[in-house]
Formats: C-alpha cells, sequence, structure tokens
C-alpha cells in the first residue's frame, strides 16, 4: 500500500510542477478543462463523449511527456546537439499529432 501512496505523491508532484514550469502544459489544460464540461453536457451518447474527453486527455499525457523529454534532453547537456534536438522536435511532433487528433474526434462528433 506504502508503495501506491508514494506513486500517486508522485504524480502529483509531476503535475505540479508541469503546471508551474509548462505554459502549453498550462494553456492545454485551461482550453480542455472546460471542453471537457461541453462534452460531458452536450454529447450524443456515453461513447460520444467518452472519445471527446480521451481526446483532451490524451493531448495532456503526450504534453507531460513532451515535456519530460524536454526536461531530460536539457539536464544531459546544455549544449545544442542533433540526437537531443532530434527528440525534442519528435516529442513536440507528437503533441502535434495529438491536438490534430482531438480536432478531428470534436469534427467528427459535433459536425452537422
Amino acid at each position: 500500500m506504502r508503495r501506491v501512496i508514494n506513486a500517486c505523491r508522485y504524480s502529483l508532484a509531476g503535475l505540479r510542477a508541469a503546471w508551474r514550469h509548462e505554459a502549453a502544459f498550462r494553456q492545454e489544460l485551461v482550453a480542455g478543462v472546460p471542453l471537457i464540461v461541453f462534452a460531458l453536457w452536450w454529447a450524443p451518447d456515453r461513447w460520444q463523449a467518452l472519445l471527446l474527453v480521451g481526446s483532451i486527455v490524451l493531448v495532456w499525457l503526450v504534453e507531460l511527456l513532451n515535456s519530460a523529454v524536454e526536461w531530460l534532453a536539457d539536464a544531459v547537456s546544455s549544449q545544442p546537439h542533433p540526437l537531443l534536438g532530434r527528440a525534442k522536435d519528435m516529442a513536440s511532433a507528437a503533441v502535434m499529432l495529438s491536438l490534430l487528433l482531438a480536432v478531428a474526434t470534436w469534427a467528427v462528433v459535433f459536425w452537422p
């Protein structure tokens, strides 16, 4: 049970760190929470609500991983390195793809 409590504490610390240090995460969270409320209220059915909420949560997850890659790369070396730059670019591309998936999901659910 102690391991579960510690894991929860570490996870909350990670969310606090992301909120404090990552402007993109804050922006996505502030934009996403009202969208989730909207989705739960206006989605045509439960499965579509799940897809809408899941697409927003996926953006948050990918942004957290992107931030972790960026922080880790910066901790490894303060000098520019092509491989670290490539890793950061790929993580950023993952965020972009998750955002495009979220937009597509919302468009499909609410397109007339």
